[in-house]
């Protein structure tokens, strides 16, 4: 496995700003769906809100990996993942090429 660079204190401190707003959405999310729970359709609700929990933990997951040197880098492949990936979806785990090869 690559041993990954430390980042700079400022981007860790910019990723766990993004992250904990990720996470503060989903919340949010989740807390909208559980008081519109009586009017809305049960499966649907159900498949949003289990989707919305396996988001934070991935988040949760990510947090984990800032801490331990490791975030940014693919878990499958070892490679840097993409800034621009990172920036549309912080808590990935993996690279869009190792992504598509576990569907």
């Amino acid at each position: 496995m690559n041993t990954p660079k430390t980042a700079p204190d400022h981007r860790v401190h910019e990723t766990l700003q993004r992250l904990q707003h990720e996470r503060n959405t989903r919340l949010a999310q989740l807390n909208a769906m559980e008081a519109d729970k009586p009017n809305s359709n049960e499966d649907l609700v159900t498949a949003q809100t289990t989707a919305i929990r396996v988001v934070l933990k991935e988040i949760d997951a990510a947090v984990e990996r800032v801490s331990d040197g490791t975030y940014g880098v693919c878990g499958g492949c070892d490679a840097r993942i993409p800034v621009g990936r990172l920036e549309i979806l912080p808590y990935v785990r993996y690279c869009v090429r190792c992504q598509q090869q576990a569907l």
